[in-house]
């Protein structure tokens, strides 16, 4: 073919070989000038398919005008044969600019600009290029981008030119829904838009495998991992416009080009502000009780949880959560190994002695590094001075550590919520109570909140806190959720009324919106809205995560949920809802790590075998799932043990049959008894592959609005039901499936 002519063109060299066409350079002798010829493959010629998509794509490309998007100069036949005569551009492929290895921030974001600019063009006149990958993305000298190859292009209102469930594409960078043969839209190359974005700053394809079966599985199903595991000094936001622009699901996509451009601007204005860019951090531990009174533990708790939440406003200091910080409470462990075990660089440590009217109250702050004190205080005050000596506290912390209050923060940090003492104690000792998470200390809280509310009606913090009550009681089946969660939505609400700045408030009401009315843009709305206000609120990103992955929306999901886990690291419920972050997200092995780690801190932690549960059933390991299941439901109290012997009897004489019968038979027991169980029997049907049943019990869990019910869209249990009708309109009605 070199130096042949054809028509008016002389071919010079090839220049690359696809599914869709062979390219060589080639002269115009008409017009003196370099091109690109493209031919249409001759073992394609006898497809008039192929053909025809050919042709489709010289008039679909001729009619985009774009400095971003090869221009096309003709189509025509020579001897049989088709081509496209096309702007020759000299320069690399994005593909070869990587060579396995991330591009720097400012070249990614020139190019993702170029590219997006481009796409916004062909998308505005409805044209999908459903082919976008680093191969058909040039980069001439200059610095300009070309995007290449609307040889897939679909144009709306030309007729479908694939078969019903073909697949067109390279398989890499394809969308979930076009590699399920979905009729595709803009958002497909979104997704695909996404893969090269992931690719620019990695090196490496976020979706990988050793065969097409295994990189489809990926694409539907698995999370890539976080960026910053390749390239650390990321811009603040990268991450979420990488997650953003690969949801699975296309609804929680960019929906337009626009969108991801204006973002993309936003990137670009602060590229000097990089994700892991070292903050100031600190733990505050637990306040040692040096009262005659023990029972004053819940005060000492209270000043050091109250200094807490004030540091928690800054929003450039990173501050370990409670849980994690109290976890070291009586334990004889040197400061410096505390501070290096929560990865900080500070720690506060104090004491409260308080008699009658009359509170002293030490405080000193410690460099881990060297366990010097950077600054140590004693108060000896009247009572009444409480709040004054918090935010003592908390200015002189800000001051030794160099963290400058930027606009309102100072505020918010020394914000008050009563000035009712009273009222205050009786709160510090509900949050006392409701830390301890059990149904009975729950219920104590719930009087301790309700009192405090009689003392002073407009105590925000009170009616947040007595929504989480209800949630959480509901959540453990002690009450009906019909019952507990419009109590809490109720509450929360309330709390807003009085404080629409209230983090807390915002995430009580995320959570009953979420798990309870199946209201996920309300959830989400509420959720981002807390973490606004709060970055470091642990639990809002920790509710967040677990919305999010029961959504399928996997990679926002782990975002969250490892941004709950380096605040508070040593939570058990933290890093339980990881552990089913993970198993739902598809990484088996990450899950079963972190239910390994949660019993290694406390082996009755019942939550964690609900995880070696379902991994064991997955792997069909059934020995081990009963196992986990009889040690996890006998620390949770759920069986007897009488029961617990005749469930290990049945499966010793019966096997896996036997004790699923005999499982059922316990939970339709505790049902009629009142527990909202519906959604377990469920559960215990499929696996019985009695599946009409099953979906019987699915919908009366649905008129129960049952707490667990919202992850029907991603337990693998209920796969044998997703081709089935009524399970399909049932997800439906709970907007977990359009």
């Amino acid at each position: 073919m070199i130096n042949k002519t054809i028509s008016h063109y002389r071919i010079l060299e090839k220049l690359g070989e696809g599914g869709m066409g062979i390219v060589y350079k080639a002269q115009d002798t008409k017009l003196d000038r370099i091109v690109a010829l493209k031919f249409l493959p001759k073992h394609l010629l006898c497809d008039q398919e192929a053909k025809t998509r050919f042709e489709h794509e010289a008039k679909t490309a001729s009619s985009l005008n774009h400095p971003n998007i090869t221009t096309i100069h003709e189509i025509d036949e020579f001897e049989g044969e088709c081509f496209i005569s096309m702007e020759y551009v000299e320069g690399k492929s994005v593909k070869e600019l990587i060579k396995g290895k991330p591009l720097s921030i400012k070249e990614i974001l020139n190019i993702s600009i170029q590219i997006a600019e481009g796409l916004n063009t062909a998308h505005k006149k409805g044209i999908v290029h459903r082919d976008i990958k680093s191969d058909n993305i040039m980069l001439t000298a200059e610095g300009l981008v070309k995007i290449m190859d609307f040889g897939l292009a679909k144009l709306r209102g030309v007729s479908k030119l694939t078969r019903t469930g073909s697949t067109v594409g390279t398989l890499a960078y394809m969308s979930p829904e076009q590699v399920q043969g979905i009729e595709l839209d803009q958002r497909s190359d979104m997704f695909s838009f996404g893969v090269v974005l992931y690719e620019m700053i990695t090196g490496q394809l976020p979706f990988k495998g050793e065969h097409e079966a295994a990189v489809i599985y990926s694409i539907l199903n698995e999370a890539p991992e976080p960026l910053e595991r390749y390239k650390a000094d990321l811009p603040q936001g990268l991450q979420g416009v990488v997650n953003k622009a690969l949801e699975k699901n296309r609804e929680m996509r960019y929906q337009q080009i626009d969108e991801l451009q204006v973002d993309f601007k936003k990137l670009s204005k602060g590229i000097e502000s990089p994700i892991k860019k070292q903050l100031p951090s600190i733990a505050v531990l637990p306040f040692t009780n040096l009262s005659a009174d023990k029972e004053q533990d819940y005060f000492c708790d209270g000043m050091a949880e109250e200094v807490i939440n004030a540091l928690s406003q800054v929003e450039d200091l990173r501050v370990v959560a409670r849980t994690s910080a109290f976890s070291f409470r009586g334990r004889e462990i040197d400061v410096r190994e505390i501070g290096q075990k929560l990865n900080v660089q500070t720690l506060l440590e104090g004491s409260v002695r308080k008699a009658g009217n009359r509170i002293r109250i030490t405080a000193q702050l410690i460099n881990v590094e060297d366990g010097y004190h950077l600054w140590s205080e004693r108060f000896d005050r009247d009572l009444a001075d409480v709040f004054a000596i918090q935010d003592e506290i908390s200015l002189a912390i800000m001051d030794k550590l160099k963290v400058k209050l930027l606009g309102n923060e100072k505020e918010k940090m020394l914000k008050r919520y009563t000035q009712n003492l009273e009222a205050y104690d009786l709160y510090l000792k509900g949050r006392y109570h409701w830390n301890r998470r059990m149904p009975e200390a729950l219920r104590k809280a719930m009087m301790h909140f309700e009192q405090v509310i009689q003392k002073d009606p407009n105590y925000a913090l009170a009616y947040a806190g007595l929504a989480d009550c209800y949630s959480m009681l509901a959540q453990v089946y002690v009450l009906p959720p019909k019952e507990a969660f419009p109590k809490a939505k109720a509450l929360a609400s309330k709390a807003l009324e009085i404080d629409e700045t209230l983090a807390e408030a915002h995430t009580s009401l995320a959570f009953a919106l979420g798990c309870f009315y199946w209201d996920w843009a309300g959830a989400e709305r509420e959720f981002k809205r807390a973490i606004e206000l709060n970055l470091n609120y642990a639990t809002a990103h920790q509710w967040f995560a677990m919305v999010l992955v029961k959504l399928g929306r996997t990679s926002e999901a782990l975002q969250e949920i490892h941004k709950a886990l380096e605040l508070d690291p040593f939570s058990l419920i933290i890093n339980t809802s990881a552990g089913f972050v993970y198993l739902y997200a598809g990484r088996e092995d990450k899950a079963v790590e972190q239910a390994e780690k949660v019993l290694d801190m406390d082996p009755t932690f019942f939550g964690a075998y609900f995880i070696l549960i379902d991994v064991n059933e997955r792997k069909r390991k059934y020995d081990e799932a009963v196992d986990m299941g009889l040690k996890g439901f006998s620390l949770a109290g759920f069986v007897s043990q009488q029961e617990l012997t005749s469930l290990r009897e049945i499966y010793a004489s019966s096997g896996r049959i036997g004790y699923l019968r005999r499982w059922l038979e316990i939970t339709q027991s505790k049902a009629e008894q009142g527990q909202v169980l519906n959604y377990h029997i469920a559960s215990l049907y499929v696996r019985l592959d009695e599946t009409e049943k099953a979906i019987d019990y699915l919908e009366k869990a649905y008129e129960e609005h049952d707490y667990d019910l919202d992850d029907l869209l991603v337990n693998d249990v209920f796969n044998k039901l997703r081709s089935d009708p009524r399970f399909t309109a049932l997800l439906k009605k709970m907007g977990l499936e359009k």
